[in-house]
This record gives C-alpha cells, sequence and structure tokens, in this order.
C-alpha cells in the first residue's frame, strides 16, 4: 500500500513556515504617534503588512517583535571596554560565530542585569565593591543594584577587567522577543497587523535609560523597512464563541490595543452582544487613544458604551476603576446577563485596583458578602468570563 503524501497542485515550496525560530520580516506601512502636542507619553501606532506571511491571528493574539539593541548603547559599550566591534565571538549552543558588534546588537540581552551576570562577573575583576556585593550576606544588594541597571554600569563601577570579549558575552543571556497584544482585526484590515506600543523612556542612576523595543519603534524604525515578527497565540485571553454575547472591556493606555481588535472583529461579523469599553489615561486632550475611531463605533453602534477617564484633568484623579464603581448597577445588570468581562494593561496597579472595583460592585449590587462576591467572580474567571492580559 503507498501513501501518496505529495498534492502537486497544491505543492508548498520547502520554506519552514514563519514562526518564533524564523520570524517573518514585515514591512511597516504606517508608524505614527497617537499622543496629541504637550502629552508626557508617546504612543506608536504601528501597520505592518503580513501580505506572504502565510501568518494569521484571531483577536487576543499578541505579535512577537525580534529588537535590536541600542547602537549607541553598543558603541557606549565597545568604546568602555576599547573592544575591537570586528573581532568575531562565538555564541549559542551551535556555537555560531558573530562579529561582536553584531553579537551586541542583535543576539545579546545588554540593558538587563541578573544576579547570575554578576557573580559570574566578579571572577574578572578584583574591584572590592564587586567582592563584597556577590557574598551571600549581601542578596539584597545584590538585587537592588541589577534593579535599573544595565552591562555598562557594572562595566563602568566595577573595573580594571580582565577578560575578553568572548568570556564576557558568555555571561549574557539571548535576546528575548517582545510581545504585544495585537490592536487589528484580519477580518478588517487582511494581510496586515496593528500595534500599540507605549515608548519606554526614563532616567536611572544618572543615566536615559530606553526600553528596547517600544524605542527601536519609536525611534529609528521607518516606514518602509522591516521588523522581525512572529505571532503568539493568547489561549486565555479571546471574544466569546458567539458573537451575541455582551463584552465588557477595561484597558488603559496601550491596554486598548486587544479591544480595538476586538471591536474590529464585532463591526466585521455584526453579532447581537453589545460592547463596554473603559478607557482611561493622562489627558482627554492629548492622550485619548483612538478617539475619532472609538466615537465613530459608538455612533455606528459597534461599541454600545464608552467611558474615559482621565487622570490628569480635574483636582482629583479619576482612573477606570472609578467609573467601574460609579457604573455598577448597569455593570452588574451586564454580567448577570452573561457578559464577559476583560482586562488589558498594567498589572502592578490598575488590574488590581479593577478587581478590586469588581469584587466591590458584586457585593453591592448582588447584596452579598466580601466572601460570597470573591467566589461569583471566581466562578466567572472558571466560565472564561473574566479574563486578563496584564503585564
Amino acid at each position: 500500500m503507498h501513501l501518496i503524501l505529495e498534492n502537486p497542485k497544491n505543492a508548498k515550496s520547502d520554506v519552514m513556515p514563519f514562526s518564533r525560530t524564523n520570524p517573518f520580516q514585515a514591512k511597516v506601512l504606517k508608524n505614527n504617534n497617537l499622543n496629541g502636542t504637550g502629552s508626557s507619553k508617546e504612543t506608536r501606532h504601528i501597520e505592518l503588512s503580513l501580505k506572504g506571511s502565510g501568518l494569521s491571528y484571531v483577536p487576543g493574539d499578541a505579535l512577537g517583535i525580534m529588537p535590536a539593541n541600542d547602537p549607541e548603547l553598543v558603541a557606549s559599550l565597545l568604546k568602555e571596554m576599547e573592544w575591537n566591534e570586528e573581532a568575531v565571538v562565538t555564541v549559542g549552543k551551535q556555537g555560531e560565530e558573530l562579529p561582536l558588534k553584531q553579537a551586541l546588537t542583535t543576539y545579546f540581552e545588554i540593558t538587563l542585569l541578573t544576579k547570575k551576570i554578576l557573580q559570574q562577573a566578579a571572577a574578572f575583576t578584583e574591584n572590592e565593591g564587586l567582592q563584597k556585593l556577590v557574598l551571600v550576606e549581601n542578596t539584597a544588594q545584590l538585587k537592588e543594584y541589577c534593579y535599573g541597571r544595565d552591562l555598562l554600569d557594572m562595566l563602568r563601577d566595577f573595573g580594571p577587567w580582565k577578560a575578553s570579549a568572548q568570556e564576557f558575552v558568555s555571561l549574557l543571556r539571548k535576546m528575548t522577543p517582545r510581545l504585544y497584544s495585537i490592536a487589528s482585526s484580519i477580518a478588517a484590515n487582511p494581510d496586515e497587523v496593528h500595534l500599540t506600543i507605549g515608548a519606554v523612556r526614563y532616567t536611572a542612576h544618572g543615566r536615559d535609560r530606553k526600553g528596547v523595543c517600544s524605542v527601536l519603534c519609536a525611534e529609528r524604525v521607518q516606514e518602509g523597512e522591516t521588523l522581525p515578527v512572529f505571532v503568539q497565540a493568547n489561549k486565555h485571553f479571546h471574544l466569546p464563541e458567539s458573537q451575541d454575547q455582551d463584552i465588557i472591556m477595561v484597558g488603559p493606555g496601550t491596554g486598548i490595543a486587544p479591544f480595538r481588535s476586538f471591536i474590529q472583529e464585532r463591526a466585521v461579523n455584526k453579532g447581537a452582544g453589545r460592547s463596554w469599553l473603559f478607557f482611561g489615561d493622562q489627558h482627554a486632550a492629548s492622550d485619548f487613544l483612538y478617539q475619532a475611531e472609538l466615537e465613530k463605533y459608538q455612533q455606528d453602534g459597534v461599541l454600545t458604551k464608552l467611558d474615559t477617564a482621565f487622570s490628569r484633568d480635574g483636582a482629583q484623579k479619576v482612573y477606570v476603576q472609578h467609573k467601574i464603581l460609579e457604573n455598577s448597577k448597569e455593570l452588574f445588570e451586564w454580567l448577570e446577563k452573561g457578559a464577559y468581562f476583560y482586562v488589558c494593561g498594567d498589572k502592578e496597579h490598575m488590574a488590581k485596583d479593577v478587581n478590586e472595583a469588581l469584587i466591590s460592585v458584586i457585593e453591592k449590587e448582588g447584596s452579598m458578602t466580601r466572601d460570597a462576591a470573591e467566589v461569583y467572580l471566581k466562578d466567572l474567571q472558571k466560565q472564561g468570563r473574566y479574563q486578563r492580559d496584564v503585564y
């Protein structure tokens, strides 16, 4: 018995499918700043072409980008250590050889320090400060030193060094892809994927710091150039199976991204389910991301309700959780009718505050004890009706 595995009519070439290990070079179609004049933030709206990639996604999925380090930071490292940028170093388990400058730009993570890196680097210097820092009893100080510092800080703080460039790069971790919630629906934008990326910039320990991928997107990637990308499925964050289910979305700041994709998908599929968005940021005039689009969706009835919280516009700071509490009666009615509740964005503060507000709403409107309200929420989670994409 012969199995014929090939179908010549649909024969695919032997090209590997695009993935994390084989990213697709996606052309940048659009890259603009969503924030208005006077904003303290910079949020990039980036549209990428997936033409010819065979890649697809569903609302809720993420896009991975393989970033490159800031050329200025790489140049500072090479200068600090007087390393030859063309010197060849061996990287990875396969023993691939790369010029040092390229390895520091695309292969290694140079903006993060770990306890392990410092502990291993201590063998390459007699610097007393580092010898002391890596002692077992100073674990807390070691952890504190790593926070907000990078490889350049370590090299400057604890020299003179007696190690080759190869010995140094052997301490470093491989660059990891950065994942961003997809901000578009492929049904509404065939062959495209959109992202909403907040540029991370801050000053720490006397130096300006930049987010590896976010600032690459904000400052160095022009329209017409490409970014290496892959799709990362997100099984725990997706629209209800049925178009008729109501959805409540809480996405302040760049947390709006997946909900733009949800709303676009609903606009195309024209389901009967209602949708309610809570959006927040600093100032309505400069930080209302996708304002015109959202208001148009509201006029068209695709977005049933839109509640906003602009924290710096009034005497009191108002956040999305305050808007949730203000709308407690209606929100609980939606939940009782089977609505799905979604949260995307900051894990540290916002997601916790929203979770608290949600318990308060259930407790008050359901006339329950705090414990019973927590059980109700756990139940929503078990049914897949309380989903979070937080970072």
